[in-house]
């Protein structure tokens, strides 16, 4: 390294040129191959022993020569011994990262990354949120497009760079950043349909999605089409994605169950009410009116219609305020005491009466005592009689 350096300063031109690629003088070169001790005196390296054999590497060396890197540590070691054959595509690397660009190490620890990857992958395309090893090579992938496009890299780094499969393009760049939000945000809520306000990684994804559901907006782009089929194959259904998004809901339920759970209203999963939703996907009038995809799936799930007997009518239009709907609320709050002995009602709880209306007791609770200032003195003593301390 040292030898390097004074050259570098002697004649700068000669050591550049060590960082390009020779050809070999023989028709194959062998690799490169772990640096330790020099062949003894009077023998060349093959004869009698391997180089390094016979002698535990690095006795007679200096501090860190003979020891391979540990994984994120820099080649420190003395790489140039001109009587073991190297890799000339090695050698340049080596030459080119730790003598001339001594002061961008950091800039070289992600090139080497990227190269890992795009021999094992076979491509450049890096998801936004992969990290390689430790090492976070999505994100350090989006800074050099970044760099590129504000014309702040050196056109020998933008050659490395395309040498090993860069993809420059900022609407491919910015695809494959929200194609890494939508697998975050998929494994979150089993969707991709999600509503236009949902966001992940930072990224406005909702709104993005949605933009690529629009006719034609993939149009000329097969592959951006297969990649998001390949998180949700669902992505872009033909029915409305609210309808998606709460059948997502309930398979994430159901999925680890051996038999169909029942989910009654009031069941919530994301801020949805999925067990309202099911009874009314399960009505003969809401059943047959359903695409088939849609019964499919929910066939697939083990739900099925209700017999007609079973059906829920509509319910008759109530009053929703004044002292019928309090009477009402109080009968069911009296009902379910009688029957559990507590007070204490579950917020989507329904409590059905004797005549076969339905109350809805722990929203009524929740917004009767929010609404308490309002309540009249005998309506308070009602509540206070049936063991509500908040009304006293």
């Amino acid at each position: 390294m040292k030898v390097l350096e004074g050259l570098r300063a002697h004649d700068e031109e000669a050591v550049e040129l060590l960082a390009i690629p020779q050809e070999p003088q023989k028709a194959r070169t062998d690799p490169s191959l772990p640096l330790g001790e020099a062949p003894g005196e009077g023998e060349a390296p093959g004869e009698g022993e391997a180089p390094g054999e016979g002698e535990a590497p690095g006795e007679g060396e200096a501090p860190g020569e003979g020891e391979a890197p540990g994984e994120g540590e820099a080649e420190g070691r003395l790489l140039l011994r001109f009587a073991t054959p190297r890799d000339p595509v090695t050698l340049a690397e080596w030459v080119s990262f730790n003598v001339i660009d001594t002061d961008r190490q950091d800039w070289g620890r992600g090139w080497s990354a990227l190269k890992r990857f795009t021999q094992r992958e076979k491509h450049a395309r890096v998801p936004y949120d992969h990290r390689e090893g430790a090492y976070p090579l999505g994100r350090w992938i989006a800074e050099q497009r970044r760099a590129f496009g504000a014309g702040q890299m050196t056109g020998e780094r933008a050659a490395r760079l395309e040498a090993l499969g860069m993809v420059w393009d900022a609407t491919d760049a910015a695809f494959e950043e929200n194609v890494a939000a939508a697998r975050v945000y998929y494994e979150q809520h089993w969707t991709l349909c999600c509503p236009r306000t949902a966001t992940a990684l930072d990224k406005p994804l909702g709104q993005w999605i949605s933009n690529r559901r629009r006719p034609g907006a993939l149009a000329g782009h097969p592959r951006r089409a297969e990649a998001l089929a390949a998180i949700d194959p669902d992505w872009n259904p033909t029915w409305s994605p609210e309808w998606q998004r709460h059948y997502a809901a309930v398979r994430e339920m159901t999925v680890e169950e051996t038999a169909l759970v029942y989910i009654e209203p009031g069941v919530t999963v994301h801020g949805m009410d999925v067990g309202k939703w099911l009874e009314r996907q399960r009505q003969p009038a809401v059943w047959t009116g359903l695409m088939d995809g849609q019964r499919e799936r929910l066939e697939h799930l083990g739900i099925q219609p209700l017999a007609a007997d079973q059906s829920t009518p509509a319910p008759a239009k109530t009053r929703t305020g004044g002292s019928g709907a309090f009477e009402r609320g109080a009968a069911a709050l009296a009902q379910y005491a009688a029957r559990t002995g507590t007070v204490t009602v579950p917020r989507a709880h329904v409590e059905v009466l004797e005549d076969g209306s339905e109350v809805k007791l722990g929203i009524w609770l929740t917004n009767t005592k929010s609404r308490r200032a309002k309540l009249s003195m005998d309506q308070l003593k009602v509540l206070a009689d049936l063991g509500l301390d908040w009304a006293t």
